[in-house]
């Protein structure tokens, strides 16, 4: 199958006063077109980093990153916004919607900036979008008024705006409760029943009853790598 991500010997150094840290030491990975893959490990493992060089909002300090077939550290800053907008989608922890705009306003906001959608479509796909997650009838209410998991609902439905090829999530399940989380996995493993390829980072135990693979960092470096633990969308 054709690899949505090939991560090759990636270094990513941070300086610091105290000297520098590594937080992605020497990394390689593949991840094919329809897979649902949980990065999992303990906080300073690597996780969130790995997931910012793979949506291009980092760059490795050595090495390779290629998701959906550029090659990330050659691209500008610019080219790497066009890049995102049409490739990648993100999910946040911390939802990160726009406070002054609508929740269907927010879910527009990445069509008017890729342009990939008409203008005439994009408030219809929207409001589909935004039904699709469970959360249509909230459309034109302001994010601060609904509740935490149905942000995040709405979060996803943004992160779908452009329809790409690649999911990210940092954390998505972090900031609800235990029955809300489950829910919002669930929603990840329809999402990938349809399609989607998805990366998550997540300290959810309950991962592997819905994930193809599990890969597990510390220190930077993969220390497992597990596939096959549920079925791979075809």
């Amino acid at each position: 199958m054709e690899q949505a991500i090939q991560v090759s010997d990636a270094v990513k150094r941070y300086p610091l006063s105290s000297g520098e840290v590594i937080a992605v030491d020497h990394l390689s990975l593949d991840i094919e077109y329809g897979e649902f893959v949980a990065i999992v490990g303990r906080s300073g493992s690597g996780k969130t980093t790995l997931l910012n060089l793979l949506g291009g909002i980092d760059r490795p300090t050595s090495g390779t990153a290629c998701v959906a077939g550029a090659d990330l550290g050659s691209l500008s800053e610019s080219g790497l916004a066009s890049w995102r907008g049409q490739n990648v989608g993100l999910v946040f922890q911390f939802f990160q919607l726009l406070p002054t705009l609508t929740v269907i306003e927010n879910v527009m906001l990445p069509m008017d900036f890729a342009k990939k959608i008409p203008v005439a479509d994009r408030r219809p796909r929207a409001q589909e979008l935004l039904d699709r997650v469970r959360v249509g009838d909230q459309a034109d209410k302001v994010p601060a008024t609904l509740s935490g998991g149905q942000q995040q609902r709405a979060a996803i439905a943004r992160a779908l705006a452009n329809d790409p090829p690649i999911l990210l999530a940092d954390e998505p399940t972090g900031n609800l409760d235990s029955t809300t989380a489950s829910a919002m996995l669930k929603l990840f493993a329809d999402l990938n029943v349809g399609g989607q390829t998805i990366v998550v980072v997540t300290h959810e135990r309950d991962i592997r009853s819905i994930v193809s693979r599990e890969v597990t960092l510390v220190d930077g470096r993969i220390v497992t790598d597990k596939s096959g633990l549920a079925p791979v969308s075809s």
